[in-house]
Formats: C-alpha cells, structure tokens, sequence
C-alpha cells in the first residue's frame, strides 16, 4: 500500500471511530458513569470505566490502522517512563512552587478530584488525543504538524469550554487550552512519540491546579499565568537542549510542519 492510500485509510478509520466515539459518549452511554457508581460506589474507578467503554471504538480503529499488532507501541506507551517523570515534574515545579505561596490549598479538595481531574482526565485526554487522534495521523501518514493538530486541539479545547458562561472567559479558556494541546502534541513527538511525557506535564499542570484555589477555569488570572508560562518555557527549552546535546534531529520541522515530504 502506497503513502497515500495508506493516509486516506488511516483518515477514514479515524472518521469512523471518532464518530462512533462521541455517540458513545454523549447518547448510548452518557449516564454509565451513574449506573456503574450505583454497584461499586466509587466515583473516581466508574468515571475510568466509563472513560475506557466510551474509547472502544478507538481502540478497535487504532488495532485495525495497525492490524491488531504492536498496539501500544503505535500510541507510544511502551516507552520509558522514569526519564520522562523526572523531566515533567522539572518543568511544573515553578507551578507547584508560584502556586503554594500565592494561592491557599483548595479547601474542596478530595482524593476523587485529586484522581479524576488530575489523574485519569491527563492519561485518557493524552491517549484519546494526542496518541491516538493526532498520533496516528501525524506519525503514520503524509499529514504534517499543523493539520494533524488542528482538529484535535479544536476538539480539545471546545470540551473545555463548560466551565464559563463569559464571553472572554470562554475565549480564554479555548485559546489557553488549544495552545496547550498544540505543546502536548510537539512535546510528545519531540520526546520520540512517547506519550508518558505529555501524559505525566498534563497530569502534574492540572494536580497543581487542582491542590490550590487557583482559579475555577483553565484560563486563571495573571498570576496564575506568570507561573504556567515559565513552565511552558521549560518544556520548549529543556527539550530543545536535550535534543541538541544528544544530536537528535528535530521531528518538526519544515519538511513536516504542513506536508510530509
């Protein structure tokens, strides 16, 4: 199979799964985390198996791309997780530390905010869309950089568009969490499609949003701001010295940014 049927193919599975994905989601089993809690009693292990139901089609569309062989190695979690660990933590800790001295702890806080919000929302938004959505297309087709993400990072930020009523609140919140998945995606091609590391960055930026009374969005304020854009800084900086101290060629750049050639 030529590069380009391949890519057509490839386009058309994840049109199908994607749809199948939200109907899952939103009509066939948008209460199932309701009735799984009803048995088990535990909000944080019913939203997960809600979360992994509402993805089967994904994964029956990533086994098929691939014909059921080398699965998690085609999302990226079969790489190393230590080094990437030490290398998120590195680059959230000026959140962590800005965020301790100028914000009290969330009085609200509980070991289920701690789990859902944190935990499981950066693994299954990380696997659902940077290592299978924009993963598979970027890695396994013609698509370049900037196509590949943009329907993802679209999607990405809209799902985050309920936690405001306010016109520039909302349009906050959609720019600060579409450029977040367009870090996600660079950082996770970057680190050799490992998707440990932007699993790990998402899951550390939003604990410590959770842990302090930061804001109620994922937009905050000025301070709050200050703070994630130093960790930006990190990401971008310390993956760029890392790359060209070890002689790793950069994954993005102009001959994938739009078009692979």
């Amino acid at each position: 199979m030529n590069s380009m049927n391949r890519t057509v193919k490839i386009v058309c599975i994840l049109l199908i799964s994607y749809a199948m994905f939200f109907t899952f989601q939103y009509y066939i089993f948008s209460d199932l985390t309701t009735r799984v809690n009803a048995y088990i009693n535990n909000i944080g292990i019913s939203y997960f198996i809600k979360s992994l139901v509402i993805g089967i089609p994904l994964f029956i569309g990533v086994g098929v791309i691939h014909n059921f062989k080398d699965f998690f190695k085609s999302l990226g979690l079969n790489k190393s997780i230590l080094k990437v660990l030490v290398f998120s933590f590195i680059c959230t800790f000026p959140m962590l530390i800005g965020y301790s001295i100028l914000f009290d702890l969330n009085p609200e806080i509980t070991i289920t905010s701690i789990v859902t919000g944190a935990i499981i929302a950066a693994f299954i938004e990380e696997l659902y869309f940077r290592g299978i959505l924009f993963g598979q297309l970027f890695r396994f087709t013609k698509i370049g950089f900037i196509p590949a993400i943009f329907v993802g990072s679209l999607i990405f930020a809209s799902a985050h568009l309920y936690q405001s009523q306010e016109p520039l609140i909302l349009i906050g919140i959609f720019l600060t969490t579409f450029v977040g998945a367009i870090l996600f995606a660079w950082v996770y091609v970057e680190w050799n499609y490992n998707l440990w590391v932007s699993i790990f960055l998402h899951l550390f930026m939003n604990l410590y949003w959770i842990l302090f009374s930061v804001s109620s969005n994922a937009f905050g304020n000025m301070y709050a701001n200050i703070f994630r854009v130093l960790t930006i800084a990190l990401i971008i900086g310390l993956t760029i010295l890392y790359k060209r101290k070890k002689g790793i060629k950069f994954e993005i750049n102009k001959n994938t940014i739009l078009i692979k050639k």
